[in-house]
């Protein structure tokens, strides 16, 4: 048997194999942003661990993906009537390396649990206007 030539080979499909995960989280982001209602957002939810990703507005809910998965489905979801919006402010030093340049720091409250989300002002605007477009909880079709 030929050795060079296996190695080669395992080689090739690895690199073939990286190469197509990369093609399918290009996709992914593609199929993410194409969408209407969709932002770039990072999230902090417990501790002061930040993670990239994708916010979609629906009907009732918020939608979070995450940048770093080929889930077909958001990591977080969250219902339109239970979030309140406690404000914005600049990144602490602390928090300039791990977030996007030329964000905000948005304050959320979700069913009780703050959580923070890294967004250009633009959306952060976008996601104040959505909030309070929304019909007011116990009139209308949605709670």
């Amino acid at each position: 048997m030929n050795d060079p030539g296996i190695a080669f080979i395992v080689l090739a499909g690895a690199f073939l194999l990286v190469v197509l995960t990369l093609c399918l989280f290009g996709v992914r982001r593609f199929q993410l942003r194409r969408t209407l209602g969709t932002v770039d957002a990072s999230i902090c939810t417990s501790g002061n661990r930040w993670r990239l990703g994708v916010c979609r507005y629906q009907a009732t809910e918020l939608e979070w993906f995450s940048m770093i998965s080929l889930a077909p489905r958001p990591r977080y979801r969250f219902r339109r009537s239970s979030i309140e919006l406690l404000g914005r402010r600049k990144p602490t030093p602390g928090e300039i390396p791990k977030v996007a340049p030329d964000v905000v720091i948005v304050s959320l409250r979700h069913e009780g649990q703050e959580l923070k989300m890294a967004m250009k002002f633009d959306a952060y605007a976008g996601l104040s206007s959505w909030l309070e477009a929304g019909p007011v909880v116990g009139i209308g079709t949605w709670r």
